[in-house]
């Protein structure tokens, strides 16, 4: 049996914090791991600005209120469920996904938690674990799972070359460059018939 581990924002959904950047008129908000590599510094910018013009946990439960999954999602989660072992891995927080993977079917996730005071003020964030997308894998790989993993963007190198299989999906053309060794995938056909020729191999 094989595993397949996804990102979640920028492969299988928006991107939360874009639309958080359209809900409050936050420019800064848009801001992703596409833009800033360092994913403690994106936070402490995100919480920063959060609490500046306090705003708390409701406005980015709202906003996630607002997005659908990325069109062929939700067929193409249900296609790999049925061929192997499937996961989404991100660096997003369970206190507001939970509507976007109930759309994908609740399929497992491993993510952070956001820390949030009674009056629903962000106070700051628990990571599960340093490199927690690497770590994953490496958990997977110690149980004897060859896992084939996608990501788009800077915080997915460590779980793209730890995996037996690491691809870009839909990534920006400057990391995609800048990391060339792994094959780039345009869309679900292509991932689709990715995984079907490892399956097979």
């Amino acid at each position: 049996m094989k595993f397949v581990c996804l990102d979640m924002e920028g492969v299988l959904t928006p991107e939360i914090w874009k639309q958080v950047a359209r809900a409050t008129g936050i420019e800064k908000l848009a801001m992703t791991t596409r833009d800033v590599a360092d994913y403690d510094e994106l936070m402490r910018m995100r919480l920063h600005i959060l609490e500046s013009e306090g705003l708390g946990i409701a406005v980015l439960q709202d906003a996630v209120a607002e997005l659908g999954v990325l069109p062929g999602a939700v067929e193409f989660v249900e296609w790999v469920r049925g061929r192997c072992q499937f996961a989404v891995i991100s660096d997003t927080f369970y206190d507001i996904a939970a509507p976007l993977l109930r759309q994908l079917g609740s399929p497992t996730l491993f993510c952070n938690r956001l820390e949030v005071a009674p009056d629903g003020r962000i106070t700051g964030y628990s990571i599960r674990q340093s490199q927690q997308k690497l770590q994953v894998i490496r958990a997977l790989q110690g149980l004897n799972y060859p896992v084939l993993a996608a990501g788009d963007s800077h915080n997915d190198l460590g779980m793209l070359q730890q995996a037996d299989i690491g691809c870009w999906f839909r990534p920006p053309e400057d990391i995609a460059q800048e990391y060339a060794q792994f094959e780039v995938l345009d869309g679900f056909d292509e991932l689709r018939a990715r995984i079907e020729a490892w399956m097979a191999a």
